[in-house]
């Protein structure tokens, strides 16, 4: 599998960015529904008995939309590093990433000795 453009590990790289920014676009619309429904209605959280259930879900949605904005931006900074030459390379050490981590995580950045130093 190639890292370079064109190859297998670049187009999972655009496909994984691709469908990140419709998860994103989707995330996005559940937040504005659940927050406009709160704006909507004159019930109080704290009193209403489905109050948890939507405070529950705005922060559900919330966090799953944050965490795929995380995914987007790490997937953007492997592509921009497949243009740059430095892709498969641990930005810790400087060795390479074998191929079996950047299957499984396209977007790796670190060597698995390095990930686990955190």
């Amino acid at each position: 599998m190639s890292a370079q453009p064109g190859g297998e590990l670049h187009r999972r790289l655009v496909a994984d960015r691709e469908r990140t920014a419709a998860l994103i676009e989707s995330l996005t619309g559940n937040v504005s529904s659940i927050l406009e429904a709160t704006r909507s209605s004159a019930t109080d959280d704290e009193h209403d008995p489905e109050g948890s259930t939507i405070a529950f879900e705005r922060s559900q949605a919330s966090s799953m939309l944050a965490g795929a904005e995380r995914e987007l931006a790490e997937l953007e900074l492997a592509l921009a590093r497949i243009a740059e030459g430095s892709y498969g390379r641990c930005e810790r050490c400087g060795e390479p990433i074998p191929q079996d981590r950047l299957l499984a995580r396209p977007a790796a950045r670190t060597c698995v000795p390095c990930a686990g130093r955190r």
